[in-house]
């Protein structure tokens, strides 16, 4: 295993150094009673030196298992999270009980999980909506920072930007982005006029591109790193094989030239619709 220290980007305003790899909250994390495996697995990106782990109340034991590994080194990571209920209490307790399952007193980002459809956003910032229980929330040190995730439809992600200004943005950015609704030319970029720090996800479309697509993991991460405004990317790793290939991939990665990001977008035209499944 390599010792030499990850890359890292400025994560936005918030003034994090993100390592271009971050553990993901799903893989092996987003499973029940496999505590051995996805504990190995946390450990060794922590011996990586990954500095930045996500999760989310709906990816099943994840923080449990977080919460169990990360102990004294709990300062050592940016910590993100995520509510998916739409009204402050509901957010508010949902938050309640995450930092409870992550055993930390506070996280580094919350965001809000999957936003889908104009109802969201409606719901999100009405009277007693969620971003109450965001700015209340980071008002009284609970969160430092705040963001918005995403993959189903860029529009709704450009509008929620319009509406309040968030710290950070968890796209979905691979290969075949480009040919149906894509994210890179609208919220990605939105995001990057705005100085959020972009997270990059759903690089690999959760394994399709390298299978059917044909590509390699160096290949899909690096596509999405060198898209312009990226911060980093996060991977769902399941062994710790996979967490040691993505350090070694954040480590060796050099920008793509031009060329080689249209000659990519190429190789996954004839079966984008399989790579960008998760959109509307």
């Amino acid at each position: 295993m390599a010792n030499d220290v990850l890359p890292t980007r400025a994560l936005g305003r918030t003034g994090h150094a993100a390592t271009l790899f971050g553990l993901g909250g799903e893989g092996v994390l987003r499973t029940h009673g496999r505590e051995a495996e996805a504990a190995q697995v946390i450990e060794r990106a922590l011996e990586q030196g990954v500095n930045y782990c996500d999760t989310a109340p709906a990816y099943a034991g994840s923080m449990d298992y977080y919460g169990a590994v990360l102990g004294s080194r709990r300062a050592r990571v940016f910590l993100a999270s995520k509510t998916h209920e739409r009204t402050c209490d509901g957010s508010l307790r949902l938050l309640d009980d995450s930092l409870k399952r992550l055993r930390t007193d506070h996280l580094d980002l919350w965001q809000l999980h999957d936003l889908r459809t104009r109802d969201d956003l409606d719901r999100i910032f009405a009277r007693g909506g969620a971003i109450e229980a965001l700015t209340r929330a980071r008002a009284d040190g609970r969160v430092r920072h705040l963001g918005i995730t995403g993959h189903h439809d860029p529009a709704i992600l450009v509008e929620a930007m319009r509406r309040f200004d968030f710290d950070t943005l968890l796209v979905a950015l691979n290969a075949a982005d480009t040919h149906r609704l894509p994210f890179a030319s609208t919220a990605l970029a939105e995001a990057a006029r705005r100085g959020m720090g972009v997270i990059a996800m759903k690089v690999a479309a959760q394994g399709a591109l390298l299978g059917r697509g044909g590509l390699t993991m160096d290949e899909a991460m690096g596509y999405a790193l060198s898209l312009p405004g990226v911060t980093h990317a996060i991977v769902g790793c399941t062994t710790v094989a996979e967490v040691d290939d993505n350090a070694r991939i954040a480590r060796a990665y050099v920008p793509f030239e031009p060329a080689r990001m249209r000659a990519l977008e190429a190789r996954t035209r004839a079966r984008s619709a399989d790579f960008s499944y998760f959109k509307k």
